[in-house]
Formats: structure tokens, C-alpha cells, sequence
């Protein structure tokens, strides 16, 4: 690929350093090994993505693929993550002896066969012992991947099977021993070896595989390049270079931070240079890289078992992320444009490098992997066989140029990269499993459904509100795929009885999980994006809720307004196209004006009574329904639909504006 690119000399290896601890926070300190132990990981590492495409080539059994899934997983996470940084780049002996036990324990579990599985409900001595002793090690490894607080609400749900006839109404329970206890999560299907599992044995680790052929092939420095060629040559130019390199770098990646921060090393010296502060250039590129959860074809991990809860094809997911990523790139875009006016110098040219025809005409088959995802899938191929081959063609496409050959080492390299890239989130599935476990066992789903309505009084728009919160609050503490998992058991039903369509219900609670990703105390793409500027963190957090707050009113849509599902694109299946245009039309102009709000200007800066009307006009066009029915005294007096009433709004402060706004541009001439 052509050595020209973006300048980055203004971003210091110090800070790029600062932001790959950020990243590493979201993926667990590793080990870095060398010699003969770091070949022989390495070896075995290359070695279980090898398994696991042949197991998409050629099924293996579920009842094999899961437990052996889980083992390599176990080994690779006790080689790599150290029990504590004081134990770092070595392997010491208990981390063989938790990879041994590992071996041996599920060695056990599938050499008992189908005498192992039917006694499941009354375990002997034997299986306590070994399964107690598999569930502290899928603990452990889950505290070396993602910390001690996945583990500690994992616990947390153990001690509530365990005490519940101790427990205060309305959550008291019958109680479960340990025996019965152990039995569920570790020799069923229902547990740890659960539907979190099968997704990551089966779809999390073959995208992983594929995004490492894509990213040793050079496709991610193309999309950045690409960006920036397609955006570049004036001053506003930079900022939508972030939205567009966001949605092209993230999609493949599927990783918020990992994203922001290699956008950040290369847009946050233009973006200074034309003006933008540190806090709002972070906050930005923060917002862009948690467009990587939310875009296709990959999204983040939790989609995919969005397609398993549901019972749907994972194209069907895609199907439903469509319209609500556009809205999300829309509303960044707005934000963007709407700094052109508050940050943009006049400098000039901002971006140097080759033009879009000659690095289209050079690079172009990068995209050929990306389309064959979709491709295949509209032919009627699994997701797992789509994303298997699209593999095939990514590194077979690879060699259409000399530089971005998947020679010898980077096929190594991109073998290995593809199983250690799913450890975190392998291990979060394995841990979520046992939360699901109970959960199934106990009836904490419905009862918390019921607890949750009775709370909301039956109201559809205050159970909303509570599941978001919900949902949020555990998203601070856990990862975006835990989140989901915990939310989707516990939180889910309460939507659904309350006549939600399922699959709104759980988009919902996907899009408020990947919302947390920017929340304070675990805001981990703000605080790396301002590593790479220098910014203060929790400024940055601040600005990043700004560039994403006005497509994360939306998600309401879905559940609090029957004809806002058509947002999730449910059709051919049912509804009106019509529908979904116009709801569509209005989400966006909804976003525009909340995004005027944040920014304080709409098409000039606005005074204090246009900003709240541009409030109101928000409100009233991405909540009509409840707005609706608690507006009775309006709509009995005729008065339009309110989404009329928001656009009027809107319309009235852009009639406000327009003369000062022309005065302004008078006064420039």
C-alpha cells in the first residue's frame, strides 16, 4: 500500500503507549513470550483456529464442539493472561496446572458420553468435585480477561440459587444445592456450555479469524486511507473523515476502543490543526469508534447472540441494525458539521496523500470479503459458512498486490492473532453462561419481569426507562457482551409481557449495553481517545455523550411506538414500507434537532427559548406515542399527531434563525 498517509507525528509514541493500556483494559494484560514457549503458544494458538474452521467446514457435534471449545479457550487465557501483573511475560506453574485441569475436566466430561449428560439432575461425588473446580476456572480466566467484576456478579447469581429460601419476598426462591447447582451449569447444555458458548465457538471466533486476515492484509490502513481520500481537501473535511473511517474500520473490527484508537493516531493531528480542542476531538473519536459495536456486517459479539436468543439468522440481525446504524452516523454527522462553524480554520488542504481513484483503483478488492458476508447469506449460506468463506476470498484476494499478500508470516500471524483476538470475549460467554444458568434454573426472569411491571405501575414507557437504566448501570461494571447476555435473561421478559415485539426488546437492550461503552467509571474509548490528545478523560467522556446522545434516543422508538419497530426493518415480514420511510424520516429529523440542542446551534447559535424548543421538537418526534397518550387534552382538541407538532417546531426555529443567519453571512462577505 502506498506509503503516504495522514500526518501523525503530533501524536507521541507516550501517548499512543497511554492509549494501548486502554485497550489492553478492555482485553486483559497479556503475556508477551518469547523463544521457545512463545512458538509453542503460538503453535497452539494457530492450531485452535484451525479446529474451529475446520468445525465450520465439517460440523463437529455440539456436545464436543463446546466443551473443546472451551478448553482451548482455557489454556490460551492461563498461557497468556499472568494472574497478576507481577507475573507478567512468564507462565508460572499454577497457570499449567488451571491449563492441565482444564484438559482433564472436560476430557472427563465428554469421555462420560451420554451417561455423564443424564445425570445431570443428581450428579455423583465425582462430578461435584470436577465440575465446582471447572466453574472457579472459567471464573479465573474470566478475571484475567476482563477483571473481577464479571466474576464477582457471576458469584453474586450463584449465592442467589444457592440462599434463596433466605431471601426477602418477592425474591425468595425453593434454593438449590451445590449438587443440583453443579449439575446445571456444568453438565448441560444450559449453563456454561450454553447458548453463549455455542455463539462463540461457532460465529465470535470465525469473525475474530476473519477480521485478523483482513487486518494482515492491510484492509484496515485502506478504509483509513480511503476515508481520508474521499473526505479530504477542506477544513470541515477531518471530521467527517472520522465518521466515514469509523463505520469502514469499525465494521470489520467490532471493537470500540481498538477502533478509536487507531483513528484517533491519525485524524487527532488534523483535527487540531483546524481547531478542534482535545476534549471534543476525543469525544468524537470516541463516538466513531463505538459506531464499530453498532455497524455491519460484523457488529460487536452480542449481536450475534441476538440471532441465537431469537432463533433468527444473523442476516436477519443485520437486517434490523441497518436503519438504526444509519441514524447513528447520521447523528454524528450532524454533530460534525455543526462544529464546522464552532472548531474549522481556514488551513487549507488538511489531508495529503493518494487520490480516491488511483487508491480505489489500487485497493479495491478489499471490500470483495465484506460484500461476500452479505452475499452469501442472501444465497441462502449459514453465518458461519458466509463468514468461513468470505475468509477464503479475503486471503486469497490478498494477493492481488505484492504488499498485501498473506504470505507465510502473516498467515501465522493472522492464524494466531484469530483465537487469542476471542479470549475476552470467550471467557465472557463461559462466565455470562453461568448467570444464564441460574437464571433458567431459578425463574429470575419472569419473577424480575413481574417485579419490574409492578414497579412501573404496568406503564409500557416507565418500564423503558427502568430497563435502560438497568441496563446502563450493569454495562458500567461488565463488558458490552455481558451486559447484553445479563440484560437480555433478566431484563427482556418485562418488555415482552408488556407486548414488545422480542426482537425490539433485545435491540433495545443491545443499543443501551454498547451506549455504556462512553459512561464513566469504565469509559474506556473516551479515556483512550484522550490519551492520544492529551485531554482531560472525563471531559472527553462528556463530549463523547454529546456526539452519541442524539442517536440514543431512538432505541425508544423500537419499543414505545408500534409503527417505530419498522425502524428494525421487519419488512418483508409485516408492515407497511410507507411506515418505515416515514418513521425513518422522522427519527432523523428528531436527531437533527436534539444534535442542535447539544451543540447550541441549529443554523446559527441559538438563544435559550430556540434551544428549548429544539428540545421539545426532539421529544416530540422520537417519543409520539406515550407523548401521545399523555397529550388527551390536545388530541381531544384535534391537534395534529405530534410529530407535526415537532416538526413545526423545528421549522419555527430555523424560521427564527434564518435572518440572523443571512445577516452573518452578509457581514462575513
Amino acid at each position: 500500500m502506498s506509503e503516504e498517509k495522514a500526518p501523525k507525528d503530533a501524536v507521541s509514541e507516550e501517548a499512543l503507549k497511554k492509549a494501548a493500556e486502554f485497550v489492553a483494559a478492555e482485553e486483559g494484560v497479556t503475556n508477551h513470550l518469547r523463544g521457545l514457549l512463545g512458538a509453542a503458544v503460538t503453535a497452539f494458538a494457530i492450531g485452535v483456529s484451525l479446529f474451529h474452521l475446520y468445525a465450520a467446514y465439517d460440523i463437529v457435534q455440539t456436545q464436543t464442539l463446546r466443551p473443546v471449545h472451551v478448553a482451548c479457550i482455557l489454556i490460551l487465557t492461563f498461557c497468556l493472561f499472568p494472574v497478576s501483573r507481577a507475573f507478567r511475560n512468564r507462565i508460572m506453574p499454577w497457570d499449567w496446572a488451571m491449563a492441565a485441569a482444564a484438559v482433564a475436566i472436560v476430557v472427563y466430561m465428554i469421555r462420560g458420553g451420554d451417561d455423564f449428560t443424564d445425570r445431570a439432575s443428581l450428579p455423583n461425588d465425582t462430578d461435584v468435585l470436577v465440575g465446582a473446580l471447572f466453574i472457579f476456572l472459567v471464573l479465573e480466566a474470566a478475571r484475567r480477561t476482563s477483571g473481577w467484576i464479571m466474576p464477582a456478579v457471576a458469584i453474586g447469581f450463584i449465592l442467589y440459587a444457592v440462599f434463596g429460601p433466605s431471601l426477602p419476598p418477592p425474591w425468595t426462591h425453593r434454593g438449590y444445592g451445590i449438587d443440583r447447582l453443579v449439575g446445571h451449569l456444568y453438565m448441560t447444555l444450559e449453563g456454561i456450555f450454553g447458548t453463549a458458548v455455542d455463539v462463540s465457538s461457532t460465529l465470535i471466533i470465525l469473525f475474530t479469524i476473519y477480521g485478523a486476515f483482513l487486518q494482515q492484509s492491510g484492509a484496515g490502513k485502506f478504509f483509513i486511507d480511503f476515508s481520508f481520500a474521499a473526505m479530504g481537501g477542506k477544513p470541515s473535511s477531518s471530521g467527517r473523515t472520522v465518521v466515514l473511517a469509523s463505520f469502514l474500520l469499525g465494521g470489520p473490527s467490532g471493537s470500540g476502543v481498538a477502533t478509536t484508537v487507531t483513528l484517533g493516531s491519525v485524524a487527532w493531528p488534523m483535527l487540531k490543526k483546524i481547531g478542534y480542542p482535545g476534549d471534543a476531538a476525543g469525544g468524537m473519536l470516541a463516538a466513531g469508534g463505538l459506531g464499530a459495536i453498532l455497524s455491519p456486517p460484523v457488529l460487536g459479539a452480542a449481536a450475534f447472540l441476538i440471532a441465537e436468543f431469537l432463533k433468527i439468522s444473523y442476516l436477519d440481525v443485520i437486517r434490523m441494525a441497518v436503519i438504526p446504524t444509519i441514524l447513528y452516523y447520521l447523528a454524528l454527522l450532524t454533530m460534525v458539521e455543526l462544529d464546522v462553524r464552532q472548531y474549522s480554520r481556514d488551513v487549507g488542504s488538511v489531508a495529503a496523500g493518494p487520490s480516491l481513484g488511483e487508491i480505489s483503483r489500487r485497493y479495491w478488492f478489499h471490500f470483495l470479503s465484506l460484500i461476500a458476508i452479505i452475499g452469501f447469506m442472501l444465497a441462502g449460506f449459514s453465518a458461519t459458512m458466509a463468514v468461513f468463506w468470505s475468509t477464503v476470498i479475503a486471503f486469497a484476494v490478498s494477493f492481488f498486490r505484492r504488499e498485501t499478500a498473506i504470505v507465510p508470516p502473516k498467515l501465522i500471524r493472522a492464524l494466531a492473532d484469530g483465537s487469542i483476538g476471542v479470549l475476552n470475549a470467550a471467557t465472557t460467554c463461559a462466565a455470562a453462561g453461568i448467570i444464564v444458568g441460574v437464571v433458567t434454573l431459578t425463574g429470575l426472569g419472569l419473577k424480575f419481569s413481574s417485579i419490574a411491571i409492578d414497579l412501573a405501575g404496568g406503564s409500557l414507557v416507565l418500564t423503558a426507562v427502568y430497563t435502560a437504566l438497568i441496563v446502563w448501570i450493569v454495562g458500567l461494571a461488565v463488558p458490552v457482551t455481558a451486559s447484553y447476555i445479563i440484560c437480555a435473561v433478566i431484563a427482556a421478559p418485562a418488555l415482552i409481557k408488556l407486548g414488545v415485539p422480542d426482537f425490539a426488546a433485545h435491540m433495545f437492550i443491545f443499543y443501551y449495553a454498547v451506549l455504556s461503552e462512553v459512561s464513566p467509571p469504565t469509559a474506556l474509548s473516551p479515556f483512550a481517545a484522550a490519551a492520544i490528545t492529551g485531554a482531560d478523560p472525563y471531559r472527553t467522556t462528556l463530549q463523547s455523550w454529546k456526539y452519541t446522545m442524539p442517536a440514543f434516543i431512538t432505541p425508544f422508538m423500537f419499543v414505545l411506538d408500534p409503527k417505530g419497530v419498522g425502524l428494525l426493518l421487519t419488512l418483508p415480514k409485516g408492515g407497511d414500507w410507507m411506515d418505515i420511510v416515514w418513521i425513518s424520516f422522522v427519527a432523523a429529523a428528531g436527531i437533527a434537532t436534539f444534535a442542535g440542542s447539544l451543540k447550541n446551534r441549529f443554523l446559527t447559535e441559538t438563544t435559550k427559548v430556540e434551544r428549548g424548543l429544539l428540545v421539545l421538537a426532539g421529544l416530540l418526534l422520537c417519543f409520539p406515542a406515550p407523548l401521545d397518550a399523555a397529550m388527551n387534552l390536545f388530541t381531544s382538541w384535534d391537534v395534529p399527531y405530534p410529530h407535526a407538532i415537532g416538526l413545526g417546531l423545528a421549522i419555527l426555529v430555523a424560521a427564527m434563525q434564518w435572518p440572523r443567519r443571512r445577516a452573518g453571512a452578509h457581514l462575513a462577505a
